[in-house]
This record gives C-alpha cells, structure tokens and sequence, in this order.
C-alpha cells in the first residue's frame, strides 16, 4: 500500500511538472499568441532549430496547425535546394539558398550509402509541402540501381525514408504531377539494362503502384510537367549524333502518347517550366534560350539579354519559382532570368547573375528544387 501511495504520488509530481512546463509562457512577457506570431515568422532553416530551445516551441512548431497556418499566412517563402558533388570526389551535399538574401545554408546528410553515383539520383519535389524528393540510384562500386525513397522536409529540417519504389533504377525521370511522384524508365537492376517500367508514389498513403509502361526505353532524359501531363525526352547529345524519342504521360487516363515532333526536335537543352510556358537552356553554343509555341509546335529563341555564359558554365540544373528562371552552374553560380512575353507574341529576358561562395568551385550541380519554407 505504501508503495502504490509512493508511485501514485510520483506520478502526481510529474503531471504538475509537465502541466507547470505547458502553461509557462512561450515567451515571457508574451501573450502566447503574440508569441506564436513570432514563431510563425522565423525564417527557414531557424525554425527547426528553434525547437531545441524548449519543449513548449518544440510542441508549437511541430503542431500541424502551426505549419497549417503558416502556409494560410503566406509566411512560407521560396528557397532553391541544389543537389550538388565535388567533382574529383564525386562527394555529395545539398544546399539551400535563399535568393533573397544570398545566403546558403547546407543540409543535413541523405541517409544513404557513402558510395553512390551523383547523377543516378532523381529528384523532385511538392514545393507547397516543403517536401524534397530523391529516388533510386546507383551504387558506385557494385554498378547496381536501388529502390529507395528518401523525403527531406523543410519544416523539420531532416531527411526520412519512406516506402521503397517497386522497381530498382537510375539515370531516370522523376516528377510530380497533381501532388503525386511519378518515376519514369532509367536502368534496371544493372546499368546496362533498359527500363520501360513507370510507377506513381502517393504521399498521403506512402505507397508506390505501378501505372502503364512507356513504349519504348529512352537512353538519356530530361522532363516537365506541364498542364497536368508529364513530358519525358531523349533530348539532344552534343554533338547531335541521333534524333531524339519522346512521350508523353496523362495521368488521368495512364496512358503514354508520342511526343510531337517538333518538341522533341527541339528539345536541345535542359528544361523549366513557367506557368504554363515550357522553356529550355540549350546545351550548345552561347546556350540560348528557347520557348515551346504549342499551337504551331515549334520552339522560337528568347531576345533581350544575352545568357550570361561566361560565368554560367555547364552543366546546368534549373528550376523556376514566382516567374523567376534559376540556371545553377558548375561552381553552383546562379543565373536569374526574367522572360515576359511581348505585343508581338516574342519573349523576351532579363538575366543577373548571384556568384557562389569561392568553397563551391569544385561542386556540380546535379539537381535543383524550388520549395516552400
């Protein structure tokens, strides 16, 4: 009896303790909601490590009504994410900038395998989420492509794994269409092996299921989404040794249709998407840029200012947000374009350009994502 009095009164004085820790101020001197108000308005990355302060703003800001408001407020600002590696080493990193400030900030490490191949990676992302996508690889010493799927979340600030793909890949598409991952051909299990398999990942059930098969197996890709279908191409090779192939995927229906053939024609560089517009970098030359016209299926070069390539030296990885074009390069230099469409129906840009930190010179880009943080 005297121990169940002594247990019972324990757990008394740990109940008022931890109601003692819930009811103290967020910050004192503060009206909780004012409090929570300045919360809301740290910037990424600080929030996340404002909740090692206390448990009470560790509580606040985990709460999904927090991030919920948040986003309600439009308090959650764009951030590029690169996917970048040190090119002797094939080292890899992410890091995140803001593009108003200029700042970086570099990302805790993936939890994957130390010795993995950069580009094999495929990378999207949900940017109202605030949630980063990279899929599949390959294992640098065995050659063989793997599964995984690993999420990093802007709010938290940490990397998870979530359900494996069906299907082993790498070197592949990956995109998201109407808030689902879709992931698209690559290599098989070997390098060598050509991968016709397409499946689509839900986040809000964390399961994969495989949808219909491209025609054919492409051996080098870029992709869109545009207007809720994805677009996946062979895309030119410098020099242009062979004419591209090309699909297209339609969600709504799960079926796959030839790409037309002046897009694939002139699909000769690395893509972003603008609203609706589908631009691309070209990959030759003085890397002009180029719009796609659907309605006469042809692609017509951007005037005004000249792409900086002096200092924008491939390879590119581009990614657009609020009407900005951004062209990380090597040394992770940004190229910042504006393209408005005039009178006439012709587009015209306007680029500057935001040098990178001289510890960047030796990084590649391999991927870039515009989220919401």
């Amino acid at each position: 009896m005297a121990v169940s009095k002594s247990f019972s009164g324990k757990q008394q004085d740990n109940n008022e303790q931890e109601y003692q820790k819930k009811s103290e101020p967020l910050i004192p001197g503060l009206p909780d909601e004012i409090a929570e108000l300045c919360l809301l308005h740290l910037p990424y990355p600080y929030q996340s490590l404002a909740r090692s302060v206390c448990s009470s703003w560790n509580r606040i800001i985990t709460d999904p009504a927090f991030l919920l408001c948040k986003r309600s407020l439009s308090l959650s600002l764009p951030y590029l994410f690169i996917f970048a590696f040190h090119k002797s080493t094939a080292r890899i990193q992410w890091q995140a900038l803001d593009p108003r400030s200029g700042r970086w900030f570099i990302l805790p490490s993936m939890p994957c395998s130390k010795a993995v191949c950069p580009p094999g990676f495929a990378c999207t992302s949900i940017p109202r989420q605030g949630q980063l996508y990279v899929l599949g690889g390959m294992c640098s010493d065995t050659q063989t492509s793997i599964n995984t799927t690993m999420v990093y979340t802007t709010s938290t600030n940490q990397w998870s794994i979530a359900s494996p793909m069906v299907t082993t890949r790498s070197f592949f598409a990956a995109g998201n269409v109407n808030g689902k991952i879709i992931a698209v051909g690559g290599s098989g299990a070997e390098y060598n092996d050509s991968n016709t398999s397409v499946e689509c990942y839900d986040p809000q059930t964390d399961t994969w299921e495989q949808v219909s098969k491209m025609r054919v197996g492409l051996a080098r890709y870029d992709s869109a989404e545009v207007g809720g279908k994805m677009y996946v191409t062979e895309g030119w090779t410098w020099p242009f040794l062979f004419s591209p192939r090309g699909g297209v995927y339609d969600p709504e229906s799960d079926t796959w249709h030839e790409m037309k053939d002046g897009m694939k024609e002139g699909w000769t560089g690395v893509s972003v998407v603008v609203g609706d517009r589908l631009f691309v970098i070209s990959e030759y030359g003085d890397c002009p840029m180029k719009v796609y016209v659907p309605d006469r299926d042809t692609w017509q070069y951007v005037g005004g200012d000249k792409f900086p390539r002096e200092t924008i030296q491939r390879p590119f990885a581009l990614s657009a947000v609020e009407g900005k074009i951004y062209v990380v390069s090597s040394g992770l230099n940004v190229a910042i374009g504006s393209a408005f469409e005039g009178l006439n129906g012709e587009f015209i840009a306007n680029w500057e350009v935001m040098p990178a930190p001289k510890a960047f010179r030796d990084l590649s880009p391999s991927s870039c994502q515009a989220l919401y943080a």
